[in-house]
């Protein structure tokens, strides 16, 4: 939903009065993206969790259960924020770009099925 006109005023005041402020902050802040914050996120997961195999791995050969356990611990955080990261960077809100091929139509599933065949035989039996 586009802003009104009014708001759109009321955000350009602010965004000038960012500028002459700290001009160096509103640079910085208008040239970021978010994805790259989490491609960095992404990165930073990858890396924790190859250590979390190293110090699974370590574990075992140290026959130490505890540092195993926390082997997997690491592993299982860094792989739910690596997840969340490509999610919300990458996957589940990025905008479809132009020209892009539109969602595919996903079949019915079952519930859908029951239904129809429900509706079908009350239409039949009226």
């Amino acid at each position: 939903m586009p802003l009104s006109e009014h708001e759109q005023r009321m955000l350009d005041q602010i965004e000038q009065a960012l500028y002459a402020e700290d001009p160096k902050f509103a640079n910085t802040v208008r040239q970021t993206n978010p994805t790259v914050h989490y491609k960095r996120w992404i990165i930073k997961a990858s890396i924790g969790f190859v250590v979390g195999i190293c110090v699974l791995m370590g574990g075992m050969i140290l026959q130490q259960p505890v540092v195993g356990a926390l082997g997997f611990i690491i592993m299982l955080a860094c792989a739910l924020l690596g997840l969340s990261g490509w999610r919300k960077g990458a996957g589940g809100q990025a905008a479809p770009a132009k020209g892009a091929k539109p969602a595919r139509k996903e079949k019915p599933g079952m519930m859908h099925r029951f239904e129809e065949r429900w509706r079908r035989r009350q239409e039949g039996d009226g």
